[in-house]
């Protein structure tokens, strides 16, 4: 594991130590999560949890289906 070395305004350290200390974790861990949070390319848990949340939502193909056929390509 790497080490780092941070230089933080005061005010911004001791707002890390009191989010580490609410978490129950380490400062460095708090950080290190956060670092690992803002790299992630998976959606946030708590947008995939709106998956289906709103039934009355229209599907894809309703979404179309006013919208006419679609036009061929011309080829190249």
């Amino acid at each position: 594991m790497s080490h780092l070395t941070l230089h933080l305004p005061d005010e911004v350290r001791e707002k890390v130590r009191r989010a580490a200390d609410s978490a129950g974790v380490s400062q460095s861990k708090w950080v290190a999560e956060l670092i690992k949070k803002e790299f992630s390319d998976a959606w946030p848990q708590e947008i995939l949890d709106l998956a289906g949340a709103w039934p009355d939502a229209p599907t894809a193909e309703e979404l179309r289906a006013d919208l006419g056929e679609d036009v061929l390509r011309e080829a190249f």
